[in-house]
């Protein structure tokens, strides 16, 4: 059996916004390693909704659980930056 098609339908929904957020921090957004940091934190903040086919997971959602779902990985990336964020200057400052 193979598995290789299977994989959590958040992590392409948050790494888009995890790149179009990342200009609104300017210390984090040129860093690849704090963006995969605000990427890890933002997707364990998440259900996993694991899945073959993104038309599969998006024809069996409704107009609102599509706009819940879209609402939670915005506050989940913001919630990341801010806490990737304070742990960079806590970091700096030792």
């Amino acid at each position: 059996m193979d598995f290789t098609s299977l994989y959590n339908h958040h992590e392409r929904e948050v790494f888009a916004a995890v790149m179009e957020t990342a200009p609104q921090f300017a210390e984090i957004h040129r860093d690849p390693e704090l963006l995969a940091d605000v990427a890890c934190v933002a997707l364990n903040r998440l259900p996993p909704r694991y899945i073959r086919h993104a038309v599969d997971y998006s024809f069996y959602l409704t107009e609102q659980e599509r706009l819940d779902v879209d609402a939670a990985i915005k506050e989940a990336v913001g919630y990341a930056f801010n806490f990737v964020q304070a742990r960079s200057v806590l970091r700096a400052k030792r």
